[in-house]
């Protein structure tokens, strides 16, 4: 079963600001602290938690099932 990202905003009130504030400095980190991919590990940090959020999801579903 599929979880598309409409499903998982109506499901999932959870704010996941903060654990993709930290995934996203992590990258800069990684970098060296090297400025100027704010807004691309923003959004690769982003991408990263909601899979991590929706394959945690599915597991659970298909546990439960």
């Amino acid at each position: 079963m599929r979880i598309n990202d409409e499903e998982l905003k109506d499901s999932a009130p959870e704010d996941y600001t903060q654990e993709i504030a930290e995934v996203a400095y992590s990258y800069w980190e990684s970098r060296g602290g090297e400025d100027g991919h704010d807004v691309e590990d923003w959004l690769t940090a982003e991408q990263e938690v909601m899979r991590r959020h929706r394959v945690q999801r599915a597991e659970r579903q298909a546990s439960a099932a």
